[in-house]
């Protein structure tokens, strides 16, 4: 078993390596006559595309999508959707002490004591190239929330830490994130973030941050007690980003700090019986693994780069030590471009977990919660 897929019903497979000739992912489960297009899937992957400014690897990819399979006259079928995007940048040659050495940090080590073998050219499988294809993926699964709930649901994601630096949230602005190079939701906080990220550029270094990534309208009911919540398919989806070690759904890891009336969401009354209006969203949108109708809000934590030029102490298989640096392009804060991946993510697994609401309780789908008042 390799474990290349996830998903129950929406079932999502990737394929392909940093350097090898393309990269693709395969969507089965998609219900029938949904309108999509290349052109529904090509934005999304604009925004996480490299290159796109001096804060992220200097890799140039187009990172233009083909449907091969599961569309046609503009709707899905219902049978597999096959994606793919060729690689047209790689410098392998910037990979040849790694032939030899491990890179700290990196899974160089834990890949040649599992497999015996490794693709040293960028990673190989655990390049956060692949990350791409989830994108796609995740293009699918918006224009199947669309299409089954309807344009209510929003999922947006925005940069909320870099290094020790975070946002001021009484400046957030959700228009703000796509207006700087950041995805950062506090106008102010930008220039900070440039000096920050390219003080650790210059100085052959990198830096962490932490990403925040928010369903809107989620309907209630999504997830199930026990083996099937939706908040531990979400921590095992944002998880499973390249350099993501710590997931936290909404308060987190805060509400080891709150009191027990604190941390509890107070439920009120509304004019609509059976609807209830929170007075606060400690819980992210989820009680006993089932959506409540509130957002959905995820923040996963991404450890600086570790392809860095300050050389570091590492060994080669026959044990002998050496100081490794890693030459090539790469994100000095991988956090920047792993925004629309967490954005994919939650799609994905939202609406895994909508088709899998549909075939246990059928529709019409629960209204959303009212939100507390801004």
């Amino acid at each position: 078993m390799s474990d290349n897929t996830f998903g129950t019903l929406l079932r999502v497979t990737t394929w392909g390596e940093s350097h090898g000739p393309a990269i693709g992912c395969v969507v089965d489960g998609c219900p029938p006559r949904i309108p999509l297009s290349e052109n529904d899937i090509q934005p999304w992957m604009d925004k996480r595309r490299p290159g796109q400014s001096r804060y992220t690897t200097q890799r140039q990819e187009a990172d233009k999508v083909r449907i091969l399979s599961g569309v046609f006259g503009g709707h899905t079928t219902g049978t597999p959707i096959s994606l793919l995007v060729e690689n047209t940048n790689q410098r392998s040659r910037d990979y040849s002490d790694v032939a030899r050495y491990y890179r700290p940090g990196h899974a160089d080590y834990s890949y040649d004591r599992k497999y015996g073998f490794r693709d040293y050219r960028g990673g190989g499988r655990s390049s956060a190239r692949e990350t791409a294809m989830r994108v796609a993926a995740g293009a699918v699964a918006r224009a199947v929330l669309r299409h089954l709930v309807g344009p209510q649901l929003r999922i947006r994601g925005a940069l909320v830490q870099v290094g020790q630096l975070g946002v001021d949230r009484a400046n957030w602005d959700w228009a703000a994130c796509d207006q700087n190079a950041f995805n950062c939701p506090d106008p102010a906080m930008v220039p900070r973030w440039a000096d920050l990220v390219e003080g650790a550029r210059k100085g052959g270094s990198s830096i962490g941050a932490v990403f925040e990534v928010v369903a809107e309208n989620v309907p209630p009911g999504l997830g199930a007690p026990v083996y099937g919540r939706l908040d531990s398919d979400l921590a095992a989806g944002f998880m499973g980003i390249n350099g993501v070690k710590g997931v936290e759904i909404g308060e987190g890891f805060n509400a080891a700090n709150l009191r027990g009336e604190e941390n509890a969401d107070s439920l009120h009354s509304t004019s609509d019986p059976g609807v209830a209006r929170f007075g606060a969203n400690h819980a992210g949108g989820i009680l006993g693994g089932i959506s409540t109708g509130q957002p959905v809000v995820v923040r996963a934590a991404i450890k600086p780069t570790s392809s860095i030029l300050t050389p570091v102490p590492s060994i080669d298989r026959a044990g002998h030590e050496h100081a490794m640096h890693t030459k090539g392009r790469h994100d000095p804060c991988i956090g920047i471009r792993a925004v629309p991946v967490g954005e994919a993510m939650m799609a994905c697994i939202l609406a895994d977990h909508l088709l899998r609401h549909h075939a246990q309780c059928g529709w019409p789908l629960p209204p959303v919660t009212v939100p507390p008042p801004a």
